[in-house]
């Protein structure tokens, strides 16, 4: 399995972005699809999460209503849209997969992971 992460860029505050994430490798029926992001000085933690064939989601509380994720079966790859960007925002974004269905899954229970792509968000 391979995840390739794009998207990342400079944006003001308030401004939007798209990240996308193309899976490759196998079919991903019975998958979970996730973003996670790392800021500078502190740990990886939870965005967003996609269960690949019923599309339903879960968000972390600090991107609710901000952030969409979503999934285009037919091209194999997944999106986090991110509206409404804020300073705290800023970070190395990475997407991840897993096995199963369980949309509250630990970040070490993620299988496969994509390189990172970079959202700095001025103020």
């Amino acid at each position: 399995v391979q995840l390739q992460a794009s998207g990342g860029g400079l944006v003001q505050a308030g401004g939007s972005l798209r990240l996308s994430c193309v899976a490759s490798g196998r079919t991903f029926s019975g998958f979970v699809m996730g973003w996670f992001r790392q800021a500078p000085g502190k740990d990886r933690e939870f965005v967003a999460g996609i269960s690949w064939s019923g599309g339903r989601t879960r968000y972390a509380d600090s991107v609710k209503g901000r952030f969409t994720i979503s999934r285009d079966i037919a091209k194999n790859t997944f999106y986090l849209q991110m509206n409404s960007l804020k300073p705290e925002d800023t970070a190395v974004y990475s997407c991840a997969a897993r096995t199963g269905t369980n949309l509250f899954a630990e970040l070490y229970e993620y299988d496969y992971w994509g390189q990172g792509t970079l959202v700095t968000v001025s103020s």
